[in-house]
Parts: structure tokens; C-alpha cells; sequence
């Protein structure tokens, strides 16, 4: 099961919450991790 790079949270791939990032599918648990991976994706991305 994927985490949520933003809290480390796992995350089912089903997840509503998901972002495309250079060519890689990042998986959340909530709206609020979605978007402080977007306002800095370089922090989060591994």
C-alpha cells in the first residue's frame, strides 16, 4: 500500500486523492495533503 508522502500515512491506490508529479502517481489521504504537496511538490517527492 502506497503513502501519503506528506504525513506517512498509507493510503489506498483506490484514493480519491492523487497527484501525476513528473511522471509519478503520489497517493494521499485527505484534501489537506494534496495541497501542501502542490504548494511545494519538491519537498515531498522522493
Amino acid at each position: 500500500m502506497p503513502r501519503d508522502p506528506v504525513c506517512g500515512m498509507e493510503v489506498p491506490e483506490t484514493t480519491e486523492y492523487r497527484v501525476e508529479y513528473k511522471g509519478k502517481t503520489y497517493y494521499f489521504c485527505c484534501s489537506h495533503c494534496v495541497s501542501a504537496f502542490k504548494r511545494n511538490p519538491e519537498k515531498y517527492a522522493k
